[in-house]
């Protein structure tokens, strides 16, 4: 089994107020993310890849103009939390990426958590 991934970042806010409005989360607050895609494959392609780093292109264009600078509660059909991010990502560019595997997203430095179905 081959594994590669390929990070991306992207700046932006959120407010998880559900969380009761004690909770620091529960403000206005934003994070420079780092999205990481992990993709797998038993063979590799005629060019000797799992994947060409460049065909994911449409990962960083995708996150740049939907996630960068925003408010994820506008962008996000769903309550922004990291781990609610990588299941959006994963369910979106699986269709186009049948290798993909995994998504995981980073608040900070300490944090991330991964999707994989």
């Amino acid at each position: 089994m081959y594994k590669i991934s390929k990070q991306f970042s992207f700046s932006a806010s959120h407010i998880l107020d559900s969380l009761g409005k004690d909770h620091p989360c529960a403000r206005m607050h934003g994070h420079n993310y780092v999205v990481t895609v992990h993709l797998k494959s038993d063979a590799l392609d005629e060019n000797g890849f799992v994947k060409d780093y460049k065909s994911l292109k449409t990962v960083k264009q995708y996150i740049d103009e939907t996630f960068d600078h925003r408010h994820l509660n506008d962008a996000l059909p769903c309550h922004p939390t990291s781990e609610n991010i990588a299941r959006f990502l994963f369910e979106h560019f699986k269709p186009e990426i049948p290798e993909l595997y995994a998504v995981e997203v980073s608040e900070t430095p300490k944090t991330s958590c991964i999707y994989e179905p």
